[in-house]
C-alpha cells in the first residue's frame, strides 16, 4: 500500500498545482480551478498520507473521490474542447483539464492494482 499512498500524495500535489496553473492563466474567470484543485488535491494527498499510515478506509475514500473527479473532468474536458472548437480561447484550460482527467484515470488504475 506504500506505493499507492505515495502515488496519492503526488496526485494531490499535482491537482493543487493544476488548480494554481488554471487560476493563474485566467484569474478573473478561473477561481473555481483554484478551489477545486486545492480541495480535491488536498483530499487526495490526505488519502495518500492515511494509506501510508495504514488506514484501510482511506483507499475506499480515494476510490470515491477519484471516481467523482473522473466524472467531473470528463464533463469539463468535453465542454472545454467543444468551446475551443467553436472558437473560444480555451486551449490551455481544456488541455489542463484533460491532463487532470488522464491523471485521475491513472490513479484509478493504481488503486485497482494495489493490494488489499
Amino acid at each position: 500500500m506504500s506505493f499507492t499512498g505515495r502515488w496519492f500524495v503526488g496526485f494531490g500535489i499535482f491537482l493543487i498545482l493544476c488548480g494554481v496553473a488554471g487560476y493563474l492563466s485566467n484569474p478573473a474567470a478561473a477561481k473555481t480551478a483554484l478551489i477545486s484543485g486545492g480541495t480535491f488535491g488536498g483530499l487526495s494527498a490526505l488519502w495518500g498520507v492515511l494509506m501510508l499510515r495504514g488506514f484501510a478506509r482511506a483507499k475506499a475514500a480515494a476510490w470515491v473521490s477519484t471516481c467523482l473527479l473522473v466524472v467531473a473532468f470528463t464533463w469539463r474536458s468535453i465542454a472545454g474542447w467543444m468551446a475551443y472548437s467553436a472558437g473560444e480561447p480555451k486551449f490551455f484550460a481544456s488541455s489542463l483539464i484533460t491532463l487532470m482527467l488522464l491523471a485521475s484515470l491513472a490513479s484509478l488504475t493504481v488503486l485497482a492494482r494495489s493490494p488489499r
